[in-house]
């Protein structure tokens, strides 16, 4: 069974939100959606997801399951929008739990459970959803944050924060709970498939010297050329690079929303008082 991959690049997060069918059922499954959100004015929209949404009306597709591969930290997700919508259920890594602990403190979130009971399904290693004739089976591929998992079906894998095109390398694991060893490990676990298998990124930042987006590549592409984790890099080389690069990096422009809707499994924080919702901003706390 080949699936059918729909990706949707939203160029203002660079973050690409798949749409995933299975051609004979029509079933499907929403990886790691965006809502829009304008930071200066604390505005959202739903411009992105309603383009995802005409496209499973178009399609006549039936979705079963909004997988999130982390709590992002530079998108807000637009889970919540598509359960509403479409009624199919949200899951996320089974370690959702720890990065809720290390946020719900710094945002006083008093709301949020620690135990990632927001979503309705936490996904272990090695589970398995069935969606008509097409399995995703997760991995837990820990690093960026502690919770990652990345999603296999068939010859794909989804890999969520774990890399990027081979021209920009890999991603930060400065983030509470990060770990460089970690991501070393989870990429490396990744890279033991088959060279052809195709390897779909969550984001593409575009180096200079590239003029186009892009947001597929294979392992084989990976383990030649990656700049960041070829073959031949050691973990202890690996995890050297990473946190002097780690260090040189300003925070994301969104982490401070993203994290709070995100860790809410796409939903906003309860109404105040007043009847509104605020979204907060710790003064020195990250």
């Amino acid at each position: 069974m080949t699936p059918h991959i729909q990706g949707f690049f939203d160029e203002i997060t660079f973050t690409v939100t798949y749409l995933v069918s299975e051609p004979q059922s029509r079933r499907a499954v929403i990886i790691d959606p965006v809502l829009d959100y304008e930071p200066k004015g604390a505005r959202t929209s739903t411009h992105s997801a309603d383009t995802v949404l005409a496209a499973i009306r178009e399609k006549n597709l039936a979705v079963e399951w909004i997988l999130e591969t982390h709590a992002h930290a530079d998108h807000l997700s637009a889970s919540a929008y598509f359960k509403e919508r479409l009624g199919a259920n949200v899951a996320i890594g089974e370690h959702i739990g720890d990065v809720q602990k290390v946020f719900r403190p710094i945002f006083n979130a008093t709301d949020v459970s620690g135990d990632g009971s927001e979503f309705d399904r936490l996904l272990k290693d090695g589970d398995e959803l069935q969606v008509g004739a097409m399995a995703v089976e997760i991995l837990y591929t820990p690093g960026h944050t502690p919770g990652c998992v990345s999603f296999r079906i068939g010859e794909n894998i989804f890999v969520g924060d774990t890399v990027f095109m081979p021209d920009y390398g890999t991603a930060r694991t400065d983030f509470p709970g990060g770990n460089a060893q970690h991501l070393y490990r989870s990429i490396k676990r990744i890279f033991s498939f088959p060279d052809e298998t195709a390897l779909w990124m969550c984001h593409d930042y575009k180096p200079p010297d590239r003029d186009h987006y892009a947001w597929r590549s294979t392992v084989g592409d990976q383990r030649k050329s990656n700049i960041h984790i070829h073959d031949g890099i050691s973990e202890e080389a690996f995890v050297e690079m990473r946190r002097g690069r780690d260090k040189t990096l300003t925070k994301p422009v969104l982490l401070l929303p993203s994290i709070q809707v995100n860790i809410r499994a796409g939903k906003m924080p309860p109404p105040e008082a007043d009847g509104h919702v605020y979204l907060k901003l710790p003064v020195n706390r990250i």
